[in-house]
């Protein structure tokens, strides 16, 4: 099973990262909220940060301020994720190129919960 991750804010269920760890979960998907502040969201523990997430993760979906995106990017590195999806607002120049740099595959400018 293939395991996501959704990195974001989940205070109430209108934030965007709510919504779309919501879908993913709506799907059947294995996935793990992240937020620097931790606690739990829908019954899961929410991980500070996406390398102390405790399995292999495939994907990210980031729903941050590009200056924090361009932080998580680089736990991504470090954790082996595969692909980042940047929801639109998320994105800036520098984690883009990150990404490209670094064999990650990263989607950009695209909702994911309109795909």
């Amino acid at each position: 099973m293939q395991v996501y991750a959704v990195a974001g804010s989940f205070r109430n269920k209108s934030k965007y990262a709510y919504q779309v760890l919501l879908d993913l979960l709506e799907r059947g998907k294995k996935v793990y909220p992240v937020n620097p502040g931790g606690g739990q969201v829908e019954g899961i523990d929410v991980y500070k940060n996406v390398k102390d997430i405790p399995e292999k993760v495939e994907a990210v979906s980031i729903v941050t301020p590009p200056q924090v995106t361009e932080t998580i990017v680089k736990d991504c590195r470090d954790k082996g994720v595969g692909y980042v999806w940047m929801q639109p607002g998320a994105e800036s120049k520098e984690a883009i190129q990150f990404c490209r740099d670094n064999s990650i595959e990263v989607i950009y400018h695209a909702c994911l919960l309109r795909s």
